[in-house]
């Protein structure tokens, strides 16, 4: 474990690097898959045509690919961003829509009948979603958010691929330095990411069991 010692810091730069990547996309993907969720169930069909295309497309799109597409070929269309900032992008595009997903399934989880009756009451569809709807729904969506949160911090590891230093990136340049040491950089690698996963994981565990408590 001599590397550790001598290259503890390059370890630690890659990991809050992957923070800082990953409380960037949450900060992003979160309220653009509310905006996709909501405008999936609107009840103006456009809205929902667009959301539902935007969503498939890129749930159904290698994530690899959105790095592609946003590091090489964007630049050549003469939009010059910096490579941090298109892994972001990238992720942002890639996740919002699996946010989105999660938080329509909770709307759904909410019985038709509760919209049907804050409509006979005279509330309009905004008023229905902020005070009837999203309330009730809360209560299931946050341990799918939760995953998806999880699904992402693993995901991260892809932007070490296009030319972005991060947690997985580093363990590279560490392998390259200390050939000798390899497996156990990669097991301290992903040790790195069992800190974030295991108690993300933790946390959805006793939510949903609140949850179906609360029900």
């Amino acid at each position: 474990m001599q590397f550790l010692i001598e290259s503890g810091d390059v370890l630690l730069e890659g990991f809050l690097a992957t923070l800082r990547m990953l409380a960037l996309t949450v900060l992003l993907a979160l309220p653009l898959g509310v905006v996709l969720a909501a405008m999936r169930i609107s009840p103006v069909p456009s809205l929902r045509w667009v959301a539902t295309g935007f969503t498939e497309l890129l749930r159904n799109t290698p994530l690899t690919l959105v790095f592609f597409l946003l590091v090489f070929v964007v630049p050549r269309l003469g939009v010059v961003v910096d490579f941090q900032i298109s892994a972001v992008i990238a992720l942002t595009l890639y996740t919002a829509p699996f946010y989105a997903e999660a938080i329509r399934s909770g709307v759904n989880s909410v019985p038709v009948g509760q919209a049907e009756a804050a409509r006979s009451v005279g509330l309009t569809f905004s008023q229905t979603a902020r005070f009837v709807i999203i309330p009730q729904a809360l209560r299931s969506v946050v341990p799918p958010l939760i995953n998806v949160t999880i699904a992402l911090t693993k995901n991260t590891s892809v932007a070490g691929g296009f030319l972005v230093f991060e947690l997985f990136a580093s363990s590279r340049r560490l392998a390259n330095s200390y050939a000798d040491e390899t497996i156990a950089i990669f097991l301290a690698v992903a040790a790195c990411y069992l800190l974030v996963t295991i108690p993300l994981g933790r946390i959805a565990d006793r939510l949903e069991k609140k949850v179906a408590v609360m029900r």
